[in-house]
C-alpha cells in the first residue's frame, strides 16, 4: 500500500504527463527548457526519484515526438538536448535502450542529411551519436550496420561549422576504435573524406587517420593517391597533416608507393599545367593567381615532404635517390611561376647535396659552376630564381645519378 508521500509524488508525475500531452508547440519547449534546465547531470537513479520511477513515461513521450517531427526541425535543439539528458545519465543504460528499440539511431542519422534543419540541430544528433557509440562495443556496430559510416562522413563533408565537424570527428574516432568487426569500414570513409573540397575536414579526416591507421595496421592502397592528392590544398594545416600522414606511412608496404608518388609529383604533367594556365589567363585580371595553381602548390608541397623524410631517415634518402629525385627536384627548382617551389625544391636539394657526393657532382654538371655556386651561397633567394629558372629546360632528360 502506497504511502500519502508516494500518492502525491505519482499524482504529481500524472499531472505533469498531461500537460505534456495536452501542450501545444510553444507550451511543449517552455517544458523542454525548464527540464533541461533541472536535469542535466543527473544519474539514473536521480531522474526516477524526479519522475516517481515513472522518467521512462517521459523518455517514450519525447522519442515519439521526435518521430513524428524530425523533419520540421520543430523544437529539435531543445528536443535531442532533452533526450540526451537521458542517455548521458549515470547508471541509466535502461533510457539507451528504450531510445533503441524505437529507431533512435536511424532518426538521428536521418536528421544529419536533412537540408532544412539547422546546424545546430545536427550537432546535437551528432552528441547523441557519441552517447551511443560511447556505451559499448554494439552499441558502435549497431551505428555503423545503419549505414552509419557513411551518413556521418557525408556530413563532415558538408557542414559548415568547425565546431560541428571537430565533434564529428570525436564520433568517428569513437567509432574506428574498439569496434574491430567495422573498424576497415571507419578507415576507408576517412580516405574517402581525403577528396572532399572541405579544409576542415580534410583536416580532421587526416588526423583520426593517422589513429586508425596504427588500429587496423595495414594500409589500403587507395590512400597513397588519397594523401598526395590532399598537397594541393592551399591551407598549411591541411598540408601540415598530410605529410605527418606520410611519415606515418613509411613503415607500411605502400611505402614505395608513396616515394614514388611525391617524386612524380615534382614535375607537374604538362598537359595540366597548360590547361590552369589557359583556364586562368582567361579571365582578366587573374595573372596573379599562378601562385596559386594547384599543381605547383602540390609540387611544392611535395619538395617539402622529401624534405622532412629524407632529414629523418638517410635509409629514406638512399631509396629516393633511386626514384631520380634529384631530378625532379632540379625541375622544380626550375618553376619559374611559383616562388615557393623554386625554395622549397633548394631547400630539400641543398640537404641531398650536403649528404651524397654524387648529388652534388650531377646538380653542379646540371646547374652550371657559376649557377651552382649561387645556389650554394644564397639558396633559391629572390636574387638568384630567374636565373635559376634558366637551367630548366637542361635537365629535361639528365641521367640519373649512381650512388656511392
Amino acid at each position: 500500500m502506497t504511502s500519502i508521500k508516494e500518492q502525491a509524488a505519482i499524482s504529481r508525475l500524472i499531472s505533469f504527463l498531461k500537460e505534456w500531452d495536452n501542450a501545444g508547440k510553444v507550451a511543449r519547449s517552455h517544458i523542454l527548457d525548464k527540464f533541461i534546465l533541472a536535469n542535466q547531470g543527473k544519474t539514473g537513479p536521480e531522474l526516477e526519484i524526479e519522475f516517481s520511477q515513472g522518467a521512462s513515461l517521459f523518455l517514450v513521450r519525447l522519442t515519439a515526438w521526435l518521430r513524428l517531427t524530425y523533419m520540421y526541425g520543430t523544437c529539435l535543439e531543445q528536443l535531442l538536448k532533452s533526450i540526451g539528458v537521458f542517455l548521458s545519465a549515470a547508471s541509466g543504460q535502461r533510457y539507451l535502450i528504450e531510445f533503441l528499440e524505437v529507431g533512435g539511431i536511424l532518426t538521428l542519422l536521418e536528421i544529419l542529411g536533412l537540408k532544412q534543419l539547422k546546424e545546430e540541430d545536427k550537432k546535437e544528433s551528432i552528441k547523441l551519436l557519441q552517447l551511443v557509440a560511447s556505451s559499448g562495443r554494439k552499441f558502435k556496430e549497431l551505428i555503423c550496420e545503419s549505414y552509419g559510416v557513411r551518413s556521418i562522413a557525408e556530413f563532415l563533408a558538408t557542414s559548415k561549422s568547425e565546431e560541428t565537424q571537430e565533434q564529428v570527428q570525436i564520433l568517428l574516432d569513437s567509432l574506428g576504435h574498439g569496434n574491430p568487426k567495422y573498424q576497415n569500414q571507419v578507415y576507408k570513409g576517412l580516405i574517402a573524406l581525403l577528396k572532399c573540397t572541405s579544409p576542415k575536414a580534410q583536416q580532421l579526416s587526416l588526423q583520426t587517420l593517422r589513429t586508425i591507421q596504427t588500429i587496423v595496421g595495414k594500409a589500403h592502397p587507395n590512400i597513397v593517391e588519397s594523401v598526395l592528392s590532399v598537397l594541393r590544398s592551399m591551407h598549411l594545416e591541411v598540408q601540415y597533416e598530410a605529410i605527418q600522414l606520410i611519415k606515418d606511412l613509411m613503415t607500411y608496404d605502400v611505402r614505395p608507393a608513396v616515394l614514388k608518388g611525391l617524386v612524380s609529383l615534382l614535375k607537374p604533367s604538362r598537359q595540366e599545367t597548360a590547361k590552369m594556365h589557359a583556364r586562368i589567363l582567361e579571365e582578366a585580371g587573374t595573372s596573379h593567381l599562378m601562385e596559386s595553381l594547384p599543381a605547383y602548390i602540390q609540387q611544392a608541397a611535395a619538395a617539402k615532404a622529401i624534405g622532412i623524410l629524407a632529414q629523418e631517415s638517410r635509409e629514406l634518402a638512399e631509396e629516393l635517390l633511386f626514384t631520380r629525385v634529384v631530378h625532379g627536384l632540379l625541375c622544380a627548382m626550375g618553376n619559374k611561376d611559383h616562388t615557393n617551389c623554386q625554395r622549397q625544391a633548394s631547400i630539400t636539394l641543398e640537404y641531398f647535396v650536403k649528404m651524397f657526393i654524387v648529388v652534388e657532382r650531377h646538380a653542379r654538371n646540371a646547374m652550371g659552376e657559376k649557377l651552382y655556386q649561387l645556389f650554394r651561397i644564397s639558396g633559391i633567394c629572390s636574387t638568384a630564381g630567374n636565373s635559376i629558372s634558366t637551367y630548366a629546360a637542361r635537365v629535361t632528360n639528365p641521367p640519373p645519378p649512381n650512388k656511392s
